[in-house]
């Protein structure tokens, strides 16, 4: 593990019941390297990094009461939210000094989503996020949700980033 929940949440502004990352398991340069303590890539380099990130769906989240009671999924939107939230710590390579800064980080499209298998309490989820296009302050990534190996949804964010100090 890269970063713990505690970790998460020191770069992430997202708390329960809207943080929907638990951990961040690999961050992997473009060059199929792994992160390194340390180690760091200029912004634009962000391009073919990969972030994977783990989420549990509790049981007991209050989503789960509301959608939909007696047949609980989780929202397709909070699958997006879910990559998009995990599709930032690319930045970790970039600044491992992020934590310590403020990161506004806004998500402005979503394309191309699709949710191919409901995702329901007690699952514990893979998010993968790709980074394919950096032009200035905003990023792309290709970003998928696995459990235990099959593909639950996907979708490509959009955002725009700023680190301030």
């Amino acid at each position: 593990m890269v970063l713990n929940k505690e970790q998460v949440m020191s770069i992430l502004p997202h708390r329960d019941p809207f943080l929907f990352v638990d951990s961040i398991d690999e961050l992997i340069l473009s060059n199929g390297e792994k992160l390194a303590d340390g180690k760091t890539i200029k912004y634009e380099e962000q391009l073919g990094c990969i972030v994977k990130a783990s989420y549990h769906t509790s049981p007991e989240h209050p989503i789960f009461a509301g959608h939909f009671p007696g047949n609980p999924i989780l929202p397709g939107v909070v699958q997006v939210e879910m990559m998009a939230q995990a599709s930032c710590f690319t930045l970790v390579q970039v600044d491992p000094n992020v934590h310590e800064k403020d990161l506004e980080v806004a998500l402005l499209r979503v394309e191309n989503a699709k949710f191919r298998k409901p995702v329901v309490p007690d699952m514990k989820l893979e998010i993968k996020c790709v980074c394919t296009k950096v032009r200035g302050m905003f990023v792309e990534y290709d970003c998928s949700l696995y459990h235990k190996g099959q593909l639950m949804s996907e979708a490509t964010v959009f955002a725009s980033v700023k680190i301030n100090g």
